[in-house]
């Protein structure tokens, strides 16, 4: 897309919707990326902003210049990267004052919404890498599933809001931000530190954020890097092992349920299983027009070269 005025504002929502996504448990900001298609810059230029702060940092006290550092950063698509972050952290904000208490109050149908939602992207790493699945994929999908089902059915914590706990909480918890099928704010609420976060936000406590970013920025920066270089030396078996977490981490989105995380006699079962089946509907929708859309680029482009020939 050309890097137009339009262009900006698109890229910004589809980071405003990641950004919102994370003050929502439950809901999957890497999940919401996957969605929007921003999954690939966001792990490529977070990756390369890192190597390039590192090596300004390492390689101008030594008077080796900042040529490397530079090149590092020319490989990030700013024009896609800005405008996103501006949108995660503008929604980001909206949605710890608007959406969290509207999904605490009608938890039910919201995570049933959700559900779908995350149930049809289960299609995108499961396709991603354009190989066969053999046995031992399935094996392994079906082991980190497990793990991720066991997790998110854990009951919740109560840590006390001290800053080296909120330091570490943030770490963690912003893994979740590139990580498929883990919500940021659903680890939060394990540790017992996701209301305090939220009322930070809403009551601009400046040393708690504070603290919560500079933990974000020190996992973010170890993680990011670790991810990246998965994807790009093993694509396949990293998209497998995220398609099994976003398949296990369903149980944090499983409708009935209380807030010990116990299973529930359904209850409002047209309803809520309506609200599912929409959020299947919408990203399966999204899933259609994205490949149509990239089968008619491609097309273009084949008359182009063959125009030119």
């Amino acid at each position: 897309m050309p890097n137009t005025v339009g262009s900006y504002i698109f890229n910004a929502v589809r980071g405003g919707a990641v950004g919102a996504s994370e003050a929502l448990p439950g809901i999957s900001g890497g999940t919401v990326a996957l969605i929007t298609g921003l999954y690939d810059k966001l792990i490529g230029g977070a990756g390369h902003m890192v190597s390039g702060i590192k090596r300004w940092v390492t390689d101008v006290p030594r008077g080796r210049g900042d040529a490397r550092a530079r090149e590092q950063f020319r490989q990030v698509d700013w024009s896609v990267l800005i405008p996103a972050l501006v949108g995660m952290v503008v929604f980001l904000g909206m949605a710890a004052v608007v959406l969290a208490p509207l999904v605490e109050t009608y938890t039910q149908y919201a995570y049933a919404l959700f559900f779908g939602l995350v149930l049809a992207c289960l299609w995108i790493p499961y396709t991603g890498a354009g190989q066969r699945w053999r046995a031992s994929h399935y094996l392994v999908a079906l082991g980190f599933a497990a793990g991720a089902f066991f997790l998110t059915g854990l009951p919740g914590a109560n840590l006390p809001d001290h800053p080296v706990l909120v330091f570490l909480a943030a770490s963690v918890a912003i893994c979740a931000l590139v990580l498929p099928g883990l919500s940021g704010s659903f680890i939060l609420l394990t540790l017992g530190l996701y209301e305090p976060t939220i009322n930070a936000v809403s009551d601009m406590d400046v040393a708690y954020l504070a603290v919560f970013a500079l933990g974000a920025l020190t996992g973010l920066s170890l993680f990011v890097k670790l991810l990246q270089y998965l994807l790009e030396n093993f694509h396949h078996m990293t998209l497998v092992v995220l398609t099994g977490l976003m398949a296990g981490s369903l149980r944090a989105l499983w409708p009935w349920q209380d807030e010990e995380r116990s299973i529930l006699t359904p209850t409002d079962v047209p309803v809520t299983v309506a609200l599912m089946v929409v959020g299947f509907a919408i990203v399966a929708a999204a899933i259609v027009w994205e490949r149509r859309k990239r089968v008619q680029m491609e097309e273009a482009e084949h008359h182009q070269v063959a125009a030119r020939l």
